[in-house]
């Protein structure tokens, strides 16, 4: 009996050590999220375990704490918001934050429950923009792209309709806070929505646009973003590789149903941005 005793006493010290070594073997790293994304994040974790890191994650409802929080030195990473939104706020708040790679891209739309194709629009309609000037000037640039207007030369994106040069269809340009786009297309002829506004008013960002950006939209391309000084971090330049594997791409398409794109762009270019 007490041999039996020692050997199962010998199996769980072997066992702790086992453990214990796993465990020192294991890096963590915290990475701040908007908690719409949580599922996507959750399989990431999974795929990151396998590569010996462990990802704590932290959920965010607003835009503004995820990178205070990560200039702190609360966060080791963010992953929630685009490159037009970073470097608008970095700027602003003077913070000393890099972008260490590219995730996906959101694409924002014009949405209509009027008209099937963009060039239905008629002269003199009303279309309806969110009414901050980061997503009200990305809507611009959309309006501009689907040859609705035309927009101030050197026009960085970040303006409201101060910005249009052109608007041959003498378009009424009505700005709304962006939460009330997708019901404000009850009066107006079309409406510029952001992503996951869409989604949340039952709106498909695959179907249901009548003019959507695309890839080429690089500064509304979203990021995983760290403090300057970790840029060269070992673990997280692994985190940015899990999230651009094949296996996270084909996760993010089946759970967003295609309204996400995974996307990769290379570190260069998204510094010049």
């Amino acid at each position: 009996m007490r041999r039996l005793s020692a050997i199962f006493l010998s199996i769980l010290l072997i066992f702790g050590v086992l453990t214990a070594c796993s465990g020192k073997n294991e890096q963590t790293i915290k990475v701040g999220i908007s908690s719409s994304d949580t599922k996507v994040w959750e399989f990431i974790k999974q795929q990151a375990k396998k590569e010996g890191l462990n990802i704590q994650i932290v959920t965010f409802n607003d835009y503004v704490q995820p990178n205070l929080a990560l200039s702190d030195g609360s966060l080791d990473a963010n992953a929630f918001q685009t490159v037009s939104y970073f470097n608008e706020f970095k700027k602003q708040r003077k913070l000393d934050l890099t972008a260490i790679g590219s995730t996906v891209l959101a694409p924002m739309g014009i949405y209509s429950k009027k008209y099937k194709n963009i060039n239905q629009i008629p002269d003199g309609a009303t279309i309806t923009i969110p009414n901050e000037a980061s997503n009200g000037g990305r809507a611009l640039l959309l309006m501009e792209k689907a040859g609705l207007l035309k927009l101030k030369a050197g026009f960085n994106g970040k303006g409201l309709t101060e910005a249009i040069a052109s608007n041959p269809k003498h378009l009424k340009i009505v700005t709304v806070a962006a939460p009330q786009t997708p019901r404000s297309m009850d009066d107006a002829a079309a409406a510029v929505i952001n992503n996951g506004i869409a989604v949340s008013a039952g709106l498909s960002p695959v179907k249901d646009p009548i003019f959507k950006e695309d890839k080429t939209a690089k500064p509304y391309i979203n990021i995983i973003a760290t403090q300057t000084k970790n840029k060269d971090n070992a673990n997280l330049k692994k985190l940015v590789k899990i999230y651009q594997s094949p296996e996270v791409s084909e996760y993010i398409k089946k759970v967003y149903n295609g309204g996400v794109i995974p996307t990769v762009v290379p570190i260069s270019e998204i510094e010049n941005l």
